[in-house]
C-alpha cells in the first residue's frame, strides 16, 4: 500500500504517517519507485496506536505496544512493559479522578452555604 491507503483505513493523515516514521513507530520502508510502502501489519500498528491516542496516551506511551506488536505478538497489550504503561496510566487516571472528586466535594459545599445564605444581592430577577 502507499501512504494515502493506510491513512486512511486507520482514520489518520499523510503526514501523521511520516511523524510516525520519524519518531520510529512505523517501518520506513521504500518500494522500487521510491514511494513509501506499508502493509497490513503496518496498518495494525497504526490502529493500535490511533487507539490509544484516543484513550488519552501520549505518542512515547504507544512504543511499548508497537514493539509487542513488531515482536510477533496478536495484541499490542500481551507483553509485560505495556501492562506496566497500562499500570501507570490507571495510576494518573485515578489520581486525577481523586482531585475532581475533591474540587467537587469543595464546590458542592460553597453551593450548599451559599443556598442556606438569603440572598444578598439580585441581578434583576436573572439566574446565573
Amino acid at each position: 500500500m502507499r501512504i494515502g491507503e493506510p491513512a486512511a483505513r486507520a482514520g489518520t493523515t499523510t503526514r501523521t504517517l511520516r511523524y510516525y516514521e520519524a519518531r520510529g513507530l512505523l517501518p520506513a520502508r521504500r518500494g522500487e519507485n521510491g514511494y513509501r510502502t506499508y502493509d497490513e501489519s503496518d496498518l495494525k500498528l497504526l490502529r493500535q496506536i490511533r487507539t490509544l491516542r484516543d484513550f488519552g496516551f501520549d505518542l512515547e506511551e504507544t512504543r511499548p505496544f508497537v514493539e509487542c506488536l513488531r515482536a510477533g505478538h496478536p495484541e499490542g497489550d500481551s507483553c509485560p512493559a505495556s501492562l506496566a504503561v497500562y499500570r501507570r496510566k490507571l495510576a494518573e487516571l485515578d489520581a486525577l479522578i481523586a482531585e475532581l472528586e475533591a474540587v467537587r466535594t469543595k464546590i458542592g459545599l460553597r453551593l450548599a452555604t451559599a443556598e442556606a445564605e438569603p440572598p444578598k444581592c439580585e441581578l434583576g430577577g436573572q439566574e446565573l
